[in-house]
């Protein structure tokens, strides 16, 4: 039998492949089929979701084995056939290929063609560019590094040897008017 997937994307509206694999080929052929497909590297960690029609994640096809507290076993892509674990038509699943920042692909197992095999797998429609393969970290900024000389937070005063082991100056608690009471508290 043939497999016929339409994999989608969140990030880009026109984007959609459609892959044909054999049922008897492994998750790992699909994994490939769908890099090739968008023309990223293979240095990535990956895996694939099995999904409800709510595309509520199920089983999980690591790329490499790992250790999981899932409910479920833990299979890895090239040990699992597609058809151990996809029958019907309409099957969902999630391929993760950016685990840092939880990007997805959709996959629908849209046809199941009988009695034809395929030697390998094959996309035979490619609409859209696809979205990045990494994005880069959202939240981190770059910070350049200061410059700890004599204009060091504009005090022409500062003295590098003033600072202790952690970076900060020393503090005299003997001046009494740090402690001085707000008036407006």
């Amino acid at each position: 039998m043939v497999y016929k997937f339409t994999m989608l994307s969140d990030e880009v509206d026109d984007f959609v492949r459609i892959i044909e694999i054999d049922s008897e080929a492994k998750f790992i052929d699909l994994h490939n089929a769908i890099l090739d497909s968008v023309n990223y590297e293979k240095n990535q960690m990956t895996t694939f979701f099995i999904c409800s029609d709510n595309w509520e994640k199920g089983q999980e096809v690591t790329l490499v084995e790992m250790e999981s507290s899932s409910e479920y076993d833990n299979l890895v892509m090239d040990e699992t056939t597609l058809e151990e674990l996809l029958v019907d038509e309409n099957q969902k699943l999630l391929y993760v290929f950016d685990m840092m920042s939880d990007r997805v692909f959709f996959l629908e197992l849209t046809e199941i063609v009988p009695r034809k095999n395929l030697s390998k797998a094959v996309c035979v429609s490619s609409e859209g560019d696809a979205p990045i393969q990494i994005m880069a970290d959202e939240g981190i900024i770059a910070v350049p590094k200061a410059s700890l000389d004599e204009n060091f937070y504009g005090d022409e005063d500062f003295e590098l040897d003033e600072l202790d082991e952690e970076g900060f100056g020393e503090m005299n608690f003997d001046d009494s008017s740090l402690f001085a009471e707000d008036p407006k508290f």
